[in-house]
């Protein structure tokens, strides 16, 4: 029989009060933060007040002795005994009624949760302003559990002969009675699960989902910020003021106030995390920062005082105001100008993170900082690096740069270049961006990488002398009469026979655009209005502005189609000179060889396969290995595109592919595997991949390996099953390091968020 992970216990409400006022019982928000509406709290105590039952609590041992000081504080601060893991609305509503203590709501002000009784009718109402004016009401239910109880019941009746209310003693009586059973809530009983200090996070996890009836699951931070509330509450108030003084509009003075982020404390716990311990997975840091050792699983309190210092002192930075907006500068260098833009907080916080690396252990200067944070910003956002298994890639990224020499300011940044570059190939500008332009979505990453690319090269508005960044300040200062328009007018496309969002609000058919006056309600063709527009616009601001805006010479008179694959290809371009001005002196594009992506490692758009034929350990050719190959390269078509190496093992080692070669029979050349893998993927991906698959044969240490380099798909593609089958049925996609298969709704709502 497995060990018992709780117990089964009883409180009456005021035990649990009194415990949480003297800090025996720690109230965290583990969950959330106080959200209850008053009505909520109005039908708990109705619930109560009936009998019902209101659900169970669940209570987690810290482990923490009677009197045990907290890290940071003086002998005042001492650690609770036990945790509120599931409950905390509830008690949180009770303990604020019963001793009149306010709460925060999410605009952070301070007000008091006031609960009427209606004696007469037995009922809880919220109280208002109607009810304070009701004499059957008993406005605030707090004044019932205070020294003033005696005075409330007089008031109550006096109020009642006030308003002509004649009362007979009996009905007195009962209405006192009923009083008293509200101010007897104080003795309501609770079931308690109580979890012991042996159980470990994941068991609490499993635990909380499985009694949990409202379906809300912890995570791994919700764990580490109540480990925080137990041993360093300190640091966890610094993450929770923080946030709150980047959106409270009564902080006055510096504060984080910007115009991308609103932090949260976990995610600012991540980027501490990230900066103190090169960890984005958190399973592991809530052991560490336990004091536990992973290798011999033992506990020490003195190992974990050294973690939560190392993490306090990355909190610092974290926190630091200078280093805060300093990073912010990074966004606004690379053309990122409000948060309507930024569609990953991950992209934003992981970014942060690096760049404290890269300030405080690199030692590098915010003025080289600024441009190369830029670029992997511009990179990490523009190709959804921290979208899909984040944990995952920036995981790989810290591994990165962990084994680098503390100090070593170039070798920081040649590394993070190396994987920028890594993802920014010439395929990349010249196939899978084009390609992921081919949507109607408004927040798509690629159409903001192209507005940032406006905001870097300082482009005006088409037909117009004001700026693209203008229209995107955060203040929101731009005139309304410019935005966002078809370049192509709806009535034309709906009168040559388009229709549907896809092709109507297409981004290729989209620009900023001022238009004059006596051309804002017209429903021309380009090739009519065009015309005019240009007859009072000087020939080389048009030149300048249709260069900035992307579009194709003569454009006005192409048909539809081909308009938008031409501007896209243009788009792609724009976004591509305006990256390479945050490169510095780096403005000369240079292609990323074979031997940069295998130092850079297996990324989100790069994987290794030792063999694509030809099995080491059975000595024969197995086409079990052509299914891997199918299943990657479908994979990245679905994703941002991305480079298979074939003949480089996991580790990086080149192995080439000879044995491959061997398997071909009359034509072992490179001609003869090109042949094999086009064959390969035709047979067995939804599309003919010609314009999306590019395959090379570089020679890298003497040995031949097999460059597949694949651009983003516009739309899905499809795999037929291993298995075989009638059809290509199997949706692979590419997440962090690894390749997924999804079905059903995962399926659905992928296609929507990347394709639109």
């Amino acid at each position: 029989m497995p060990p018992t992970l709780y117990r089964d216990t009883g409180y009456s409400l005021n035990h649990l009060i009194e415990d949480i006022k003297v800090g025996r019982i720690g109230l965290p928000d583990i969950q959330r933060p106080f959200v209850w509406s008053a009505t909520k709290t109005r039908d708990l105590f109705d619930s109560m007040y009936r009998g019902y039952p209101i659900g169970t609590l669940m209570f987690w041992e810290t482990g923490a002795e009677a009197g045990t000081r907290q890290i940071g504080v003086e002998s005042s601060g001492r650690a609770p005994q036990l945790l509120i893991v599931d409950g905390q609305q509830r008690l949180t509503s009770l303990f604020a009624v019963l001793t009149g203590r306010p709460v925060l709501t999410k605009s952070f002000e301070q007000r008091r949760i006031r609960i009427a009784f209606h004696p007469q009718d037995q009922t809880f109402e919220v109280t208002d302003a109607a009810i304070e004016r009701d004499a059957h009401f008993i406005p605030d239910i707090t004044t019932l559990w205070s020294s003033g109880y005696k005075t409330a019941v007089r008031q109550f009746f006096d109020r009642l002969d006030q308003a002509n209310e004649k009362l007979s003693d009996a009905h007195k009586d009962d209405l006192e009675e009923r009083i008293d059973r509200v101010r007897d809530l104080r003795e309501f009983r609770f079931q308690v699960v109580e979890l012991g200090a042996s159980a470990n996070e994941e068991q609490v996890a499993d635990v909380f989902v499985r009694i949990n009836s409202e379906g809300v699951k912890l995570n791994q931070s919700d764990f580490i910020l109540t480990l925080m509330s137990v041993h360093w509450e300190q640091g966890r108030r610094q993450l929770e003021d923080f946030s709150r003084s980047a959106v409270d509009p009564a902080v006055t003075g510096p504060s984080p106030r910007n115009p991308f982020l609103d932090p949260s404390p976990d995610q600012l716990l991540r980027v501490a995390v990230a900066v103190a311990f090169r960890r984005a997975r958190l399973q592991h840091v809530y052991s560490i920062l336990r004091g536990k050792d992973l290798e011999t699983g033992r506990v020490s309190a003195e190992r974990r005082q050294q973690q939560f210092e190392r993490l306090a002192a990355a909190q610092e930075r974290a926190l630091d105001l200078t280093n805060w907006h300093e990073f912010l500068k990074c966004l606004t260098t690379a053309g990122f100008r409000n948060r309507k833009m930024i569609t990953s907080d991950n992209a934003l916080l992981f970014s942060y993170s690096l760049w404290l690396i890269g300030r405080h252990d690199f030692g590098l200067d915010v003025s080289t900082l600024r441009p190369m944070i830029a670029r992997w910003f511009f990179m990490a956002h523009t190709t959804g690096r921290y979208t899909s298994s984040p944990e995952s890639q920036l995981e790989s990224d810290l591994g990165r740069i962990t084994g680098l020499a503390t100090g070593d300011r170039t070798a920081f940044v040649t590394e993070l270049d190396r994987i920028v570059a890594a993802n920014f190939t010439g395929d990349y500008w010249d196939i899978s961006l084009p390609n992921r332009l081919d949507t109607s979505s408004s927040r798509s990453p690629v159409l903001f990488a192209y507005l940032a690319a406006l905001n870097i090269l300082d482009a005006e508005v088409l037909f117009s002398n004001l700026r693209v960044k203008d229209l995107l300040d955060p203040s929101g200062a731009g005139p309304n009469s410019v935005g966002r328009d078809r370049l192509f007018h709806r009535k034309h496309l709906e009168s040559i026979g388009f229709s549907g969002t896809r092709q109507l609000n297409a981004i290729a058919n989209m620009a900023y655009v001022e238009w004059p006056p006596a051309e804002r309600n017209n429903a021309d063709a380009p090739r009519d209005y065009l015309p005019r527009i240009a007859e009072a616009i000087d020939p080389e601001t048009l030149t300048r502005q249709s260069r900035w805006h992307a579009l194709p010479v003569g454009w006005e008179q192409l048909d539809y189609p081909t308009f938008l694959e031409r501007r896209r290809q243009l788009i792609a371009r724009v976004v591509r000179d305006a990256f390479n001005t945050l490169a510095g002196e780096r403005k000369k594009y240079v292609a990323t060889t074979a031997e940069d992506l295998i130092a850079a490692g297996e990324t989100q758009t790069t994987e290794f396969k030792s063999s694509g034929r030809w099995n080491p350990h059975t000595g024969q050719y197995d086409p079990k290995l052509g299914q891997i190959l199918i299943k990657t390269v479908c994979g990245f078509l679905n994703a941002e595109g991305g480079v298979l190496l074939i003949g480089v093992d996991d580790d990086g080692q080149v192995l080439g592919i000879k044995g491959d070669l061997t398997t071909l029979g009359t034509k072992p050349n490179a001609d003869g595997y090109e042949l094999f893998l086009r064959q390969l993927l035709d047979d067995s991906l939804s599309a003919s991949t010609a314009p999306t698959v590019r395959i090379r044969f570089p020679q890298i240490a003497g040995q031949t390996i097999c460059q597949v380099t694949v651009a983003a798909s516009g739309r899905p593609i499809f795999a037929k099953p291993a298995k075989g089958g009638p059809g290509a049925s199997d949706f692979w996609v590419r997440v962090g390091n690894a390749t997924k298969q999804l079905h059903g709704d995962d399926l659905i709502k992928y296609q929507e968020e990347h394709w639109g």
